[in-house]
């Protein structure tokens, strides 16, 4: 309830029309993450519940972090907007000035006699709640460049407090995965036949065509299909595309798999129950995870800083995998850029049936 509670509350910040409604609702989700982090020491399965933490902590950043580059942009736009008005609004003050607190028209006399006053006393009658108008939308403009400053300044604190919570939640979620012994194993892996079939193989296909040769003790139980659910299994880590599968690099390199660009320290996860087939480095792609979710299909997640888990333990799905590189503090970094922005990381997801790669987009939503 807890955590459905928390998703809520960051669907509302994202579509809040204030600037800094945003960055209040996403200092109220952390509050909710800190809390999250106090009742996972009495979970039953506290790698579970670190896991919903550290996903909290990293949303409630990532939206307070969007939410104050929101209203700095804003700030940003009526300081212009004021500075251009900068002659208007004297001219301004100095007619409301003129006029006083009582700019009643009968009481101003005109060198026309009567009839001048009556017609000038009209036209102030037309002019003055138009300049009342604006004068009023000057001091909203005002009031709300104030209250952006001071919501920017008050959340120094807060983002201290939610980087503290997720590294805090990030040790103990790695401290819970190292002391679980409950999830079945299918096989053993031989290191020395792994060392062999890495220095033998130069692709990852070969790598993968290799990998039933490193076992020991391979039970013969089967993961059951999850092919009723290709097309809506949920990425693995929060990212967007930012290469398709096949598309060229910067270097002219095509590859099967998608890129993601994800934000630093990013937490991995499993997108369905699997099996752990390799856990470590491999050739250029960095520290790789390969899961087996059913016979024949092989899911590859590389270029990841941290790997969780043993090669042959069943993982249940939304099981952590691993984590993404970046130093701690880079999620709450300030950026006016769009799109992408703060998301400086890249995942490699290669997907193979069988002996073939096939477009990780057929399996994966991007919703």
């Amino acid at each position: 309830m807890k955590r459905l509670a928390l998703i809520a509350l960051l669907a509302t910040s994202a579509h809040a029309q204030d600037a800094g409604q945003a960055a209040r609702n996403a200092a109220e989700a952390l509050e909710a993450a800190s809390v999250l982090l106090d009742t996972a020491e009495d979970s039953r399965d506290r790698v579970a519940a670190l896991t919903d933490t550290v996903r909290a902590y990293e949303d409630g950043l990532t939206a307070m972090r969007d939410g104050l580059r929101d209203a700095a942009i804003r700030e940003t736009e009526l300081a212009k907007r004021l500075q251009s008005q900068e002659n208007e609004v004297a001219q301004l003050l100095g007619v409301l000035t003129a006029l006083g607190n009582r700019a009643e028209p009968q009481t101003l006399l005109h060198p026309q006699g009567p009839l001048g006053s009556a017609r000038s006393g009209m036209l102030l009658a037309a002019v003055t709640p138009g300049l009342a108008a604006r004068a009023a939308a000057l001091r909203s403009d005002l009031d709300e460049v104030t209250a952006l400053r001071q919501l920017q300044q008050n959340a120094a604190k807060t983002l201290e407090e939610g980087l503290a919570g997720v590294q805090a939640a990030r040790t103990e979620l790695s401290q819970a995965i190292a002391n679980r012994t409950d999830l079945p194993k299918r096989f053993t892996e031989d290191p020395i036949k792994t060392q062999i079939l890495i220095s033998a193989t130069e692709t990852l296909q070969g790598f993968a065509e290799g990998l039933t040769q490193i076992t020991e003790g391979e039970v013969a139980e089967v993961m059951p299909p999850i092919e009723d659910r290709k097309g809506i299994l949920p990425l693995p880590v929060r990212g967007v595309v930012l290469r398709a599968a096949g598309q060229a690099d910067a270097a002219g390199v095509t590859r099967p798999g998608i890129v993601l660009a994800t934000r630093p320290s990013a937490l991995v996860t499993t997108p369905t129950a699997a099996t752990i087939r390799y856990n470590g480095p491999l050739l250029d792609y960095g520290l790789v995870t390969i899961l087996e979710p059913q016979a024949d299909l092989l899911f590859v997640l590389a270029g990841l800083d941290e790997v969780y888990g043993e090669t042959g333990e069943v993982l249940p799905a939304g099981s952590p995998v691993g984590l993404m590189p970046g130093a701690p503090g880079d999620i709450v970094s300030l950026t006016s850029e769009g799109g992408g922005a703060g998301r400086s990381e890249t995942l490699y997801i290669e997907v193979r049936e069988g002996d073939t790669p096939v477009d990780p987009l057929t399996w994966f939503t991007t919703e």
